[in-house]
């Protein structure tokens, strides 16, 4: 008898460790699903939350950030175009007196040669009541990040941007 009880409690580890494995395995995922999520690649963590969710569909974070994810699917693109835009650095930019629509073509063109084609922003000017129509923009600016080039530029034709899905929008202060 005192043979059975070692046994008993051997098979008792046993089994316990093969069901800590996929809470184990469970749990990687969803973290891996939250460094993707940081990362700003919606789909990539959305497929470890549901692998995370499939491996042990108890696990409680891996159901709520898969909601949660689905609610925020948008706004996490619009960070990732944000800053995949604002990492662009430009060596140089030059312009005297230049209209906005102007800048807005040269700056385009330097963003693209600088990202060696992998960043090419639209720009959209709204402007109804023709209030940026006259502006005139001169820089002179040296290894700066696009996104504060944009920023100097509309500074001084009184716009201001908005990231939308498929391009960068420009609008009056």
């Amino acid at each position: 008898m005192s043979k059975i009880i070692p046994l008993i409690v051997a098979c008792s580890l046993v089994s316990t460790a093969f069901a800590q494995a996929p809470a184990k395995t469970a749990e990687s995922l969803y973290q891996q699903g939250l460094a993707a999520e940081k990362a700003g690649d919606a789909a990539a963590a959305g497929n470890f939350y549901k692998d995370a969710l499939q491996t042990d569909p108890k696990h409680a974070n891996a159901r709520f950030s898969l909601g949660q994810l689905k609610i925020n699917a948008p706004a996490i693109a619009l960070k990732t175009r944000e800053g995949k835009f604002g990492a662009v650095i430009i060596p140089v930019f030059q312009l005297d007196q230049a209209t906005l629509q102007e800048a807005l073509e040269a700056f385009s063109l330097m963003i693209e040669k600088n990202s060696n084609a992998d960043t090419t922003p639209n720009f959209v000017v709204e402007d109804p009541g023709k209030r940026l129509a006259g502006a005139r923009v001169t820089l002179s600016l040296k290894n700066t990040p696009a996104r504060g080039v944009l920023k100097y530029i509309l500074d001084q034709a009184g716009g201001k941007p908005r990231f939308d899905e498929h391009a960068v929008v420009i609008i009056p202060r």
